[in-house]
């Protein structure tokens, strides 16, 4: 028995090479995140999961990206899932509809994933819709933070029905700045009340509605601090955990990514991330930094962290995609979902 680690890394392929488990095997390593290339069918899916969580015990944890829209991993035998601006463009029109509507994506949503064995989505986006970042856009459900609120909590109400954890990004607040952190460094020049009273309100209800899970940004807010929120105790401890009474699981966004380039080795970003506050930290698409990152990292995970990051487990739905779409309730789901686009264009005429 070995106790989860506090990072989470990637894999190469649709199945498990030796050095894909010679790394998930590390006692460093608590979590695994896959991507479109990791899928092939919902039957290699399920087999990959019941690989990876079979390795450990307890097992790792099994994320991904899968909000809906163009951050969609698995696509082919799964249900096509909105962009979360569609369901905001309903809040404006029919609120009540489009929580309902909401709360069934992330039904869908958590309800496949957890059928093919995966843990958790990081997902709902919380950030609002400035109407100029070149990476959120259409992620955002709205430029409104009292409709992401409420939508949000929809859809996390859903999640959770299909057995599957929240995961709120990227605190606090990403969409305000047009640079994109995967490739270049993003700079917020707000004070701290303009973010707090906008950007801040989502994840401050979200908070109070029992979120599980918070993902960090990349970004960095120079009138609070010289370091990216991800890196920040300043964000992490004294507003996140202290202001806001954030008691779960903070993941970094991901520590390959050229946001965090200027912050030395991947060994040093990890951690900055660690001892500012976060519970796990991400280092995606980069073999050499993987294994430099297990070789070098000390670090001690502690109680808190291990407690946080079992919250995080998934339950499975059913006991296969083949049986979970014969279910009344989901088809009923998935019928609804797939008029969200057609009421909006309806809507708008």
């Amino acid at each position: 028995m070995m106790s989860l680690g506090p990072v989470m890394l990637d894999i190469a392929s649709t199945h498990l090479s030796d050095e894909d488990k010679a790394r998930l095997c590390h006692p460093l390593t608590g979590g695994v995140i896959l991507f479109t290339r990791n899928y092939e069918s919902c039957e290699q899916l399920t087999a990959l999961t019941a690989e990876i969580h079979a390795l450990r015990s307890p097992p790792l944890l099994i994320a991904v990206d899968h909000e809906g829209g163009r951050v969609q991993r698995f696509h082919k035998d799964f249900t096509l899932l909105p962009a979360m601006r569609e369901l905001g463009q309903m809040w404006d029109r029919h609120p009540h509809q489009a929580h309902h509507l909401a709360q069934q994506t992330g039904y869908v949503l958590a309800a496949e994933l957890s059928t093919c064995g995966v843990d958790l989505s990081f997902t709902p986006v919380l950030d609002v819709d400035h109407g100029q970042s070149s990476v959120i856009g259409d992620r955002a459900f709205h430029r409104k933070p009292q409709a992401i609120a409420e939508l949000a909590h929809s859809l996390m109400l859903g999640l959770k029905s299909g057995g599957m954890a929240a995961v709120g990004k990227h605190f606090p607040g990403h969409g305000y700045i047009q640079a994109d952190t995967h490739f270049e460094i993003a700079v917020d020049d707000r004070v701290y009340g303009d973010i707090q009273m906008d950007d801040l309100i989502p994840f401050r209800q979200m908070i109070d509605f029992g979120l599980t899970g918070i993902m960090a940004a990349h970004v960095i807010y120079p009138k609070m601090d010289r370091h990216p929120a991800g890196f920040s105790s300043f964000w992490l401890k004294h507003i996140l955990r202290n202001e806001l009474g954030f008691d779960g699981c903070i993941f970094s966004d991901d520590l390959s990514m050229q946001g965090t380039a200027d912050y030395g080795s991947i060994t040093e970003r990890a951690e900055a991330a660690l001892q500012a506050g976060c519970d796990m930290v991400l280092v995606c698409n980069d073999c050499q930094a993987a294994d430099q990152l297990l070789a070098t990292l000390r670090w001690e995970i502690p109680a808190v962290s291990l407690a946080r990051l079992a919250h995080m487990r998934g339950r499975r739905h059913a006991q296969s995609m083949l049986k979970l779409h014969e279910e009344a309730n989901f088809m009923r789901a998935v019928r609804e979902i797939n008029e969200i686009g057609a009421s909006n264009r309806e809507l708008s005429f």
